[in-house]
């Protein structure tokens, strides 16, 4: 059975700057039963609750509780008091085994009725299950006490639909919190942690305290605890950029708590740049494998001293430490499991400043430094394995997409055109890639996001498989962008991307022959959609005994990942790298040793960081001159016809170069700039595009073809 879907209508918000009594609750529910109209946020006044003062000197019952019954235990969650109440109760159970303890399933109870009384109170509802039960009602007694005595233990009885008796755990009070999360933080040589922002310092729509990270996260239920692993790695004499690669990889030797299985831990790594530039604030970078374990910020991008710039980075280390927590973007909750409506206008820390009605002066005006109501749900309530770090997979269901989203729209007023290109035809395991162009017909011009690629979470694909099922691609690591953006007009009417949408976390995508159906969704500025045409692909079947070999060595997770990073270093992936060198070695002539050679010799050209366990780094320096020769048979196979998309052949061609020059051969790489050109030329691309290729070899080789780049970055 399915998690239940809260987000299908918001219940009306209480005030989220003062502690409510489990008296006023009852006395709101009371109300409310009996149809009396109560305004929100609701005046104390107005509620008829005689016993207020002696409410307020009882404890509240909100909170974790925890005991067991036979060979199962109960981690019970009461919340339905204290600041900010989501009136559920919710629950995991494990099954003890002799010395070991297992997760057996999860329930929560969205709609309790909350009855009190100066001695008692008595929460109760029917639940959805992750497990099928005969037992689906649950009622929670709780003796009400003091503020000066202990807490009281909580009683849980489970029901059958006619009220006969199951099992009943008595559960001690745990923690005021509803979850507890280990979290550990590292950072690199030339960035720092962040501390604390007073939300007084700007003008916001919250009430004015000082937040920490972890205090942000414990006003949404859940306890940040500090494994006191903190370091600074030393990256003297080491490029300053990282890449999703050296970030994976380096989380599995670098956090201490990693473990292949699901748990309560999380790292941070606040790293100098991304490879991607400093549009790039942060990733959730952990989605192979066992996901959601780490994530990283980029100094570059987010440090500074000024109230404006603090404020954005808390915002930013939130943002991705709430990926962690399986919490999508605000104008992504469409992806989730199940689907919810997308909320552009949410004052989220998981939406985007210049996404928000009014762009980022409206946001921050107006934003209160919190979770909305249907996120913090879901960190205190959602089912054990949607939350946990190391459980489902980010975003886990969001390939079961109703094909409907992708029907066309009844009407479109966006100026905006998205269009989407692919080969029409792809032999047993050769890497899909498509090419999206987003262009305007607006005679304005309108404002977009630079990036197309599906990292970014602007743009969704979806693919109907031969079978009629409707997947989306999802990519193995999200990218989280600043507030940068293009005009699209006369001067810049397009831009362009591609994206190998093969392999992605939901693992591949057309491993099956037949013809498949593409489609985008590019997600505006101001929450328009615009839609795609559709491309219709088909995969071979294979032909040869040689071509079927290729296909098993191609299809793998790790042999994907890779493709995915355009190679790694990492220990993880070496039986991945195993494969693509067997390719190379049985099938070197094969059109499809062509990615092989990619990935293989992408990774040769930049240098490799891996953090070690004692804080150090470990650094494979670029091997430019191999690099240049795997590249080089990349780009000949390229221009013969088969091989790499143009998009990729320019960017390719681009890394060709630079391997040669750092390899000592400018000669080389002056001739690869100029054949770049040339080769793009007599492919007739719009002269748009090729103004486009002109600009950024000038900009990354200079005029004169290469000679004054030795140090620029490709």
């Amino acid at each position: 059975m399915t998690e239940s879907d809260p987000t299908l209508a918001e219940e009306t918000s209480l005030p989220t700057d003062r502690e409510w009594s489990l008296d006023e609750i009852a006395a709101l529910e009371a109300a409310a039963e009996a149809d009396t109209v109560v305004a929100a946020p609701f005046p104390i006044a107005a509620i008829p609750s005689p016993t207020t003062t002696i409410a307020l000197a009882k404890r509240p019952v909100s909170g974790r509780y925890r005991g067991q019954a036979g060979s199962f235990e109960l981690e019970l969650r009461v919340d339905v008091d204290r600041v900010r109440p989501m009136k559920r109760l919710s629950g995991d159970l494990y099954q003890i085994s002799g010395a070991t303890k297992t997760y057996f399933g999860s329930f929560r109870v969205d709609s309790p009725t909350v009855s009190v009384t100066a001695t008692l109170a008595t929460i109760q509802g029917s639940g959805s299950f992750s497990f099928s039960t005969t037992t689906p009602k649950v009622k929670v007694t709780i003796p009400r006490v003091t503020i000066f005595q202990p807490a009281a233990a909580a009683t849980a009885q489970f029901l059958t639909a006619a009220n006969a008796p199951g099992a009943t755990y008595t559960c001690k009070f745990v923690s005021a919190h509803f979850r507890t999360v280990q979290y550990e933080q590292d950072f690199v040589g030339g960035t720092s942690l962040f501390s604390s922002y007073d939300t007084g310092s700007l003008p916001s729509g919250g009430a004015n305290r000082v937040l920490t990270v972890a205090k942000a996260f414990a006003e949404a239920g859940v306890e940040m605890v500090s494994t006191g692993a903190t370091n600074q790695v030393p990256t003297a004499g080491v490029g300053a950029t990282w890449s999703n690669a050296e970030l994976h990889a380096s989380m599995q030797t670098q956090f201490s708590l990693w473990q292949n299985l699901p748990q309560w831990a999380v790292w941070l790594i606040v790293a100098n740049r991304h490879d991607d530039g400093l549009n790039l604030r942060g990733i959730m970078f952990d989605q192979q494998g066992r996901q959601r374990q780490g994530c990283a910020v980029f100094w570059d991008a987010i440090g500074g001293t000024t109230n404006e710039i603090i404020r954005a980075a808390i915002r930013t280390y939130v943002h991705e430490l709430g990926h962690c927590f399986n919490l999508l973007h605000s104008w992504q909750k469409s992806l989730a499991q199940p689907p919810a409506p997308d909320r552009l206008d949410s004052l989220s820390w998981m939406n985007y400043p210049a996404n928000y009605p009014g762009g980022a002066p409206a946001y921050w005006a107006a934003f209160p430094f919190q979770f909305d109501n249907l996120e913090v749900i879901h960190l205190r309530h959602g089912f054990r394995d949607n939350v946990v770090m190391g459980g489902n997979n980010f975003i886990v269901g969001s390939a079961d997409w109703d094909p409907r989203l992708f029907a066309d729209p009844i009407e479109d007023r966006s100026g905006l055109e998205l269009r989407l290109e692919a080969r029409s035809s792809f032999g047993p395991g050769e890497p899909v890639v498509v090419d999206l162009r987003l262009s305007t017909f607006n005679p304005q011009g309108a404002q977009v996001r630079p990036t197309l690629h599906p990292n970014y979470g602007m743009v969704q694909i979806g693919i109907r498989k031969p079978n009629g099922q409707v997947v989306v691609y999802q990519p193995l690591i999200t990218h989280c962008s600043g507030d940068q953006t293009v005009t699209l007009d006369a001067g810049r009417p397009a831009i362009y991307d591609s994206a190998y949408i093969g392999f992605g976390k939901g693992g591949f995508h057309f491993e099956q022959s037949g013809s498949y159906q593409i489609r985008a969704i590019y997600n505006c500025i101001g929450g328009s959609r615009v839609f795609s045409n559709i491309v219709t692909v088909r995969m071979r079947n294979p032909i040869t005994a040689d071509d079927e070999s290729v296909a098993d060595l191609l299809y793998g997770q790790d042999q994907g990942t890779l493709l995915y990073l355009l190679g790694s270093d990492a220990p993880g992936l070496a039986s991945g790298r195993k494969a693509l060198d067997n390719l190379l070695d049985r099938h070197a002539g094969h059109p499809l040793a062509v990615y092989a050679r990619l990935a293989q010799g992408i990774n040769l050209g930049r240098e490799f960081k891996l953090m070690n366990t004692d804080k150090t780094l470990a650094v494979r320096k670029a091997k430019s001159g191999d690099s240049a020769s795997a590249l080089g048979e990349v780009v000949a196979a390229s221009e013969k016809g088969g091989g790499l998309d143009n998009i990729t052949l320019n960017m390719v061609m681009r890394r060709l170069a630079r391997a040669q020059i750092d390899a000592g051969d400018e000669k080389a790489g002056r001739a690869t700039v100029d054949r770049t050109l040339s080769l793009f030329r007599a492919r007739k691309l719009k002269e748009q595009v090729l103004q486009g290729i002109e600009a950024q070899l000038s900009q990354e080789f200079g005029p004169g073809g290469g000679k004054s780049s030795r140090s620029a970055r490709v």
